[in-house]
C-alpha cells in the first residue's frame, strides 16, 4: 500500500493494555486524532485478560469462598465441594474480565479513538501496517506509541506442553480441583498464586533459587512474609537452585538443586515475563532493544527512532500497571509538547496482592544504609491494633524508615490486610518531604489499621531517645 493511500493520524498506538489505553486517551483528551491497534479479542492487555485483574479477582474470591480470614476467629472454615469452588472461581474471574474489557472499550469510544483489531507491524516513516480480518490497512502517525505488553517467560527445558505444567496464564484455565502444587518462583506472581491456592486448601510448596522471597522488599518484611506463609501451611524452600520439571511414571516431579524430588499434581512455573515484540518489525525501523528484548527508551520514553515512543512492560521493570499508565501519559505529553505531565512519579508505591498483602514506597532499610544515610526505623505490629484484633487478621506490621537528624520520612513498608491501600498515606507524606511527626500529630479513626502509623512513629521516637540516652 502506497503512502498516498495510508490513513493519517496524530498518534498510532499499538496495544490496548494500561499503557496503550491511557496514552491514547491522553492524546485524545487534548484533541489529537488517535488510532489504537489491538490484536487480542479481549481489550485491556494482560492486565485485564490474564494477569493483574484476574489474579486479584481469584484472590478475593478464594478468601470469600474459603472463609480463610475467619478460620481462627470463629473456628469455622467453609467446606465446599471442590468442583463448585473451581466453577465459582472461573465464573467470577470471567465476569470481572468481561466488566473490565467493557470499561476499556467504553473509554476508547468516549475519547473518540479509532479501535482497529489486527496485527500491527512497524514500517519506516512511522508507518504501521495492520493485518485485519478484512485485509491490510496502512496507518501513518505523526507519533507512534509501542505498548504491546508482555507474556509469561518460558525458560528452556521446562515442559510447558505438559497439561499439568502451568504458567501464570495457563493457571487461569484450570477446570478440575487438585490437592497439591509446586510453585517455582518467589517473585510477585509466584507468591500471589502460592497464597491463593493455600487459602483454597491446596498443599503448596514454594521454591526459589534466591535466599529471600520478593527480594526487592525490605529484608524484615521479606522474612516476615516467609514466616506468615509457613504459618499458613506453605512449605517455603529458598536457595533451592534451578529446579527441573519432568513427568515420571508416578506423576509430575520437580527436582531441586539439592537433589530432593517433589511430587505434586500441578507445577506453576512463574519465571518472570517477556515483552511481546515478535512481529512488530522493530529491527526493520531500527528500534533498539537490550539483551532481554526490552525496548530501550530515554527519559521521555522515546526510542532510538525519532517519533516512536514505547511504554509499559515492553521497556522492562517495574512493569506495574500503575506505572505503565503514567509512562504512556508522559510519553504522549513529550511527543506533542503538552505541558501537562513531564515526568514519572518515581515515588510510586509497589503493592503485591498476596495473602497477606505487602506494599512499599521509598527506601528500604538496606537502601538507606547503602546510601550512607544516618537512619532509624519505627514499627508497629497490626496484632496490637484493635481493628486487626476485631477482624482476626493480625499478621503483619507497618515499618517506617526515617532520617535520624530531622525525622524526615524515607520509606514506608506494610505487610498485612489492605497493605496496598494503606501505603498511600505514607506515599503522601513522602511526596511532601514530611517527617514522622505527621503521624504523631494526625488523628486517625479508631478502630482502624491506619492507626498503626501513629504507633510506628512513636516507636521510632522512642528508639531515637534510647539511642541518645545510651551515648
Amino acid at each position: 500500500m502506497s503512502p498516498s493511500t495510508a490513513e493519517r493520524f496524530d498518534l498510532v498506538v499499538i496495544g490496548s493494555g494500561p499503557a496503550g489505553e491511557k496514552g491514547a486517551a491522553q492524546a485524545a483528551y487534548f484533541g489529537k486524532r488517535v488510532a489504537l491497534v489491538e490484536r487480542a479479542s479481549i481489550l485491556g492487555g494482560s492486565a485485564v485478560g490474564n494477569a493483574g485483574i484476574p489474579t486479584k479477582t481469584l484472590r478475593e474470591t478464594a478468601l470469600y469462598v474459603s472463609g480463610f480470614h475467619k478460620r481462627d476467629v470463629y473456628g469455622v472454615r467453609l467446606q465446599l465441594d471442590p468442583q463448585v469452588v473451581v466453577s465459582t472461581l472461573r465464573a467470577r474471574t470471567d465476569e470481572v474480565i468481561g466488566q473490565m474489557t467493557r470499561s476499556v472499550r467504553e473509554n476508547i469510544e468516549r475519547h473518540g479513538i479509532e479501535l482497529i483489531l489486527g496485527e500491527a507491524s512497524l514500517l519506516p516513516e512511522r508507518t504501521v501496517s495492520v493485518r485485519t480480518e478484512a485485509g491490510e490497512r496502512s496507518l501513518i502517525g505523526d507519533v507512534v506509541l509501542v505498548a504491546p505488553g508482555s507474556r509469561p517467560y518460558h525458560p528452556p527445558g521446562i515442559p510447558f506442553d505438559d497439561p499439568d505444567v502451568l504458567d501464570s496464564e495457563g493457571v487461569l484455565n484450570i477446570e478440575r480441583p487438585f490437592t497439591s502444587m509446586v510453585v517455582v518462583g518467589g517473585g510477585a506472581v509466584g507468591c500471589e498464586y502460592a497464597s491463593i491456592f493455600t487459602a483454597l486448601g491446596v498443599q503448596v510448596t514454594l521454591v526459589d533459587s534466591v535466599p529471600r522471597l520478593l527480594p526487592f522488599l525490605d529484608h524484615e518484611l521479606s522474612d516476615a512474609l516467609a514466616a506468615a506463609f509457613r504459618g499458613d501451611g506453605i512449605r517455603v524452600e529458598l536457595n533451592a537452585g534451578r529446579p527441573s520439571v519432568s513427568r515420571a511414571e508416578e506423576g509430575l516431579t520437580v527436582t531441586l538443586g539439592s537433589g530432593e524430588v517433589l511430587r505434586a499434581e500441578k507445577d506453576l512455573y512463574a519465571a518472570g515475563r517477556a515483552g511481546n515484540i515478535e512481529g512488530l518489525g522493530l529491527d526493520v525501523v531500527g528500534v533498539k532493544v537490550d539483551e532481554r528484548n526490552r525496548i530501550l527508551v530515554d527519559d521521555r520514553f522515546e526510542t532510538s527512532v525519532p517519533g516512536v515512543f514505547a511504554a509499559g512492560d515492553v521497556i522492562g521493570p517495574p512493569a506495574l500497571a500503575s506505572v505503565s499508565m503514567e509512562q504512556a501519559r508522559v510519553a504522549v505529553c513529550h511527543a506533542f509538547g503538552l505541558e501537562f505531565k513531564e515526568a514519572i512519579d518515581y515515588l510510586a508505591p509497589f503493592g503485591v496482592y498476596l495473602i497477606p498483602e505487602v506494599a512499599m514506597v521509598g527506601l528500604t532499610e538496606e537502601a538507606a544504609a547503602a546510601e550512607g544515610i544516618d537512619y532509624e526505623v519505627g514499627r508497629w505490629p497490626f496484632g496490637q491494633t484493635s481493628r486487626a484484633r476485631i477482624s482476626g487478621s493480625t499478621a503483619g506490621l507497618i515499618k517506617l524508615v526515617f532520617q535520624r537528624a530531622d525525622r524526615t520520612l524515607l520509606g514506608v513498608h506494610v505487610l498485612g490486610d489492605s497493605a496496598a491501600e494503606l501505603i498511600h498515606q505514607g506515599q503522601a507524606v513522602l511526596h511532601h518531604s514530611g517527617t514522622i511527626d505527621y503521624f504523631i500529630n494526625a488523628t486517625f479513626n479508631v478502630p482502624t489499621l491506619s492507626d498503626a502509623y501513629k504507633y510506628a512513629a512513636y516507636d521510632g521516637l522512642q528508639r531515637l531517645a534510647r539511642s541518645r540516652d545510651s551515648k
